[in-house]
């Protein structure tokens, strides 16, 4: 169904190319995962086969790639539309419409297909992806989980013979994660439909593809294979195929039943062992993050639109503690949250999770003064966020959004980290080594709309963690990244709250919230359904289990390097 001969792409002005040499055959009716750490090329591999690269993106495309027979060098991605459907990393590019509705029938609109069949396929695709009470939403109003499921949804109405999903399940809830995965496969199997998937939560998805195609560091050559097999050579690795490395299973496992299977010998092991703290994910040397300064002026003026401003600095110990009373915030005729009660001390890190809209990004918003209560209060640093200036404000509390883009305004990363870095108050250089140490290899010159999803975030963590905010608050900080960047964040992280940083995160990520948070917070329709420490509260949680936990459950094992600590005993 889709062919690459000797495809090289090469970006004008990169020192080398984004992908070369790829010689390759996706068969008809399956599904195929593409992995590999963060900037390799998996999304300028996907834009090549909805024709995206080059027609859209620039760049120089030498080979050949064929989807179906048609060219997609001669064929524009709209003579490929009813071949090919296509969901990047950002949803709200995709969209043309303002409802619901009208985006899932738009692109069978502009394919002619007849009314009758618009309609019915528009209702079997919102009970399919659990849009059925959203039909009427403005797009504008929906969560980021529930615009990408839209997003999904639109290019599965006029029944494409190969999908092209970019991260599809990266700003999901587990539960709408695995609704998507079983439609997919429904798809695959029933319909024949060619799926090419790049994800980087791999526990979701491995165990669901026939092939798998890794894409190593640049100028290496791809491999492809099945599943087992590849991720025995990936750098990239979900939790349940390191245990199994861990351990010598062979072959190794790619799901949890297959093995929770072969795990008695492994719990007998671990009998009696109490689970250790939980170890840094990684062994590497780091650099020390800056000295302590101000908040970055001017950020929340970006989230609000304001001009930048200048503050005087102040240090870390006027953070003081965070609490929300009896919080109630309605948006329009939706409550998304009431009567929250919680609080956030210094040095502790919080993982808020929840469905898709269950009132995790507003209750971030409201802690920087972005939405403000309709009931009930919030204290931040003793002072009331939605009543106190930004340029006040951001002396306390640094927000990384959902969308990166909304924190970038300069040409080059470069120009972004020097802006950090007056803005903070901090050394020269200080942004830019932690842009290294989130994520190496991302260029001075670039311009950041041209960097991956991942690239994007981790640049636009590195602005808000320049300045050391006492409260830091991060809304699905791991879209994106791979296992190894995002054990890099889990290192800058763990600092700052050793330093006495309140962290705050709103995520989907179970295995992230396992690896850092000291307390997990649940949020189902707006109000606290859960709050506690991780250990007791994610264990309970068939949802919110890390993989390592439901292996070894009843023990409350969270991650492979608690059992790697266990197993390898005291130094």
């Amino acid at each position: 169904m889709i062919r690459f001969e000797q495809v090289s792409v090469r970006y004008e002005g990169a020192g080398h190319p984004t992908l070369s040499g790829v010689d390759l055959t996706v068969p008809e009716g399956e599904l195929v995962l593409v992995v590999g750490p963060s900037g390799v090329g998996k999304s300028t591999l996907l834009g090549a086969v909805s024709g995206l690269v080059p027609h859209f993106t620039g760049g120089t495309l030498t080979g050949r790639v064929t989807v179906g027979g048609r060219d997609t060098r001669t064929h524009k991605p709209r003579e490929l539309a009813d071949l090919v459907g296509t969901v990047g990393q950002d949803p709200l590019a995709h969209f043309v419409t303002d409802t619901v509705e009208d985006e899932l029938a738009y692109g069978m609109e502009s394919l002619g297909l007849a009314p009758d069949v618009m309609r019915r396929r528009v209702e079997e695709t919102l009970d399919l992806l659990g849009l059925a009470e959203l039909r009427d939403r403005p797009i504008a109003t929906l969560s980021g989980g529930q615009r990408q499921r839209v997003a999904i949804g639109s290019v599965l109405t006029p029944h494409p013979r190969v999908l092209v999903l970019d991260e599809p399940t990266s700003a999901l809830d587990p539960a709408a994660a695995e609704d998507v995965l079983a439609v997919l496969q429904r798809l695959v199997h029933d319909l024949g439909t060619t799926v090419l998937m790049a994800e980087h939560r791999l526990e979701r998805v491995v165990q669901y593809a026939d092939q798998v195609l890794l894409l190593p560091a640049p100028g290496s050559a791809p491999v492809m294979g099945p599943p087992a097999d590849v991720m025995a050579l990936s750098p990239v690795r979900p939790p349940v195929v390191a245990l199994g490395k861990l351990v010598g299973w062979d072959p190794l496992p790619l799901s949890v039943r297959d093995a929770r299977r072969r795990a008695k010998d492994l719990r007998e092991r671990l009998d009696g062992v109490e689970p250790p703290p939980r170890a840094a994910p990684v062994d590497a040397s780091v650099a020390p993050l800056p000295a302590p300064a101000a908040a970055r002026p001017g950020l929340l003026d970006r989230l609000l639109g304001r001009r930048p401003r200048t503050a005087p600095a102040e240090p870390l110990k006027g953070g003081g503690a965070t609490r929300v009373e009896g919080l109630g915030v309605r948006h329009g005729r939706v409550e998304a949250l009431r009567g929250v009660t919680l609080s956030f001390a210094p040095g502790e890190t919080v993982a808020l999770m929840g469905r898709n809209g269950a009132g995790k990004s507003t209750l971030l918003t409201t802690l920087v003064g972005m939405t403000a209560p309709t009931t009930g209060s919030v204290l931040v640093g003793g002072l009331r966020p939605s009543r106190t200036p930004p340029q006040d404000m951001v002396r306390r509390v640094g927000l990384v959004p959902q969308e990166p883009r909304d924190l970038l305004y300069a040409d080059t990363v470069a120009a972004e980290c020097a802006a950090a870095d007056s803005d903070a108050g901090a050394p020269a250089g200080s942004c830019r080594a932690l842009v290294s140490e989130l994520l190496p290899g991302v260029p001075d010159d670039v311009h950041p709309r041209d960097l991956s999803e991942g690239q994007r975030l981790a640049l636009a963590l590195a602005l808000v963690l320049t300045a050391r905010p006492p409260l830091l608050l991060l809304d699905e900080p791991t879209r994106g990244l791979d296992y190894a960047a995002k054990a890099r964040l889990v290192g800058v992280l763990r600092r700052l709250a050793g330093e006495g940083h309140s962290i705050v995160l709103a995520t989907h990520d179970v295995e992230l919230a396992a690896e850092l948070a000291d307390r997990v917070v649940i949020l189902a329709d707006g109000e606290v359904v859960a709050d506690g420490p991780t250990r007791q509260v994610v264990v309970s949680s068939p949802a919110f289990a890390p993989q390592t936990s439901k292996i070894l459950a009843p023990r409350e094992w969270l991650t492979v390097s608690q059992v790697r600590t266990a197993l390898e005993g005291p130094a």
